[in-house]
């Protein structure tokens, strides 16, 4: 059985003060805490018999470390569950400290995050990130918290292998020795514009796109077209699919 100080541990940790104070965050459900493990060893789980009994791989590990773990009912797994359908097993796990951003400045391609607010919208473009092999972000001090339980669970396990600085983000592009990208209405097509191996490609906020202090430091304009060009389309992309879009094509033909 869970605690009640227990509970109320799990549950603080859906505000970013506490996940700060703690240094911690939740993920839940067998998909997204079997990718972490490997990466992360957790601080608590909770879990039913039928998860502990099918995952021995990751219960001998487990019982190497400090973590402490409680076998319990799906109702038990309820009462401390931040979903609403919980999913046999959720973890507390540590917040790893990145590396140094001037060595993540060394990895070839990044993304850049400027203000991005949804936490779904952040999830996914970490998953973006780790299908094209980005292994750092980039982000303004704005941008949604990658350890927000809604960014945890729609990122499905990126967050073990990309790697999210909170900078202030104009300042790190001011000193960049690389091309900085950036999307823009009077951008170049980003299908004619040359591109290169390195780089940082800097994505906007939903509604206002990039801020005037970071596009000032963005060397390379570009736009993504819509077809046939010039004509009466949606207004704009959501900023996870026109990061997509974006990474797809600099790894195309780069």
């Amino acid at each position: 059985m869970i605690s009640k100080a227990r509970i109320k541990w799990i549950k603080s940790l859906e505000m970013r003060k506490y996940r700060l104070q703690h240094n911690a965050f939740v993920a839940e459900g067998p998909k997204l805490v079997g990718e972490l493990l490997p990466y992360f060893t957790p601080l608590y789980m909770a879990a039913t018999r039928e998860w502990l009994e099918d995952n021995p791989q990751f219960t001998s590990h487990i019982s190497l470390s400090n973590c402490a773990v409680d076998e319990v009912s799906q109702q038990e797994l309820e009462r401390a569950s931040l979903l609403r359908t919980p999913q046999s097993v959720l973890a507390v796990f540590p917040i790893h400290n990145p590396i140094p951003i001037r060595k993540a400045l060394e990895t070839g391609l990044l993304l850049a995050l400027d203000g991005v607010q949804d936490p779904g919208n952040m999830g996914t473009i970490l998953r973006i990130a780790d299908w094209f092999g980005i292994r750092d972000i980039l982000c303004s001090e704005g941008t949604a918290d990658v350890y927000n339980p809604k960014c945890v669970q729609a990122c499905m396990g990126a967050l073990a292998r990309v790697k999210v600085h909170y900078c202030n983000l104009a300042e790190v592009l001011e000193k960049a020795k690389m091309p900085v990208y950036g999307t823009f209405l009077d951008g170049t097509d980003i299908y004619e514009e040359e591109l290169t191996e390195g780089g940082i490609i800097v994505m906007g906020n939903e509604g206002n796109g990039i801020s005037h202090e970071v596009a000032k430091h963005v060397t390379r304009r570009l736009l993504i077209p819509n077809f046939p060009k010039g004509s009466i389309t949606t207004e704009s992309l959501n900023v996870a699919v026109a990061t997509g879009i974006v990474c797809a094509e600099f790894r195309r033909r780069t």
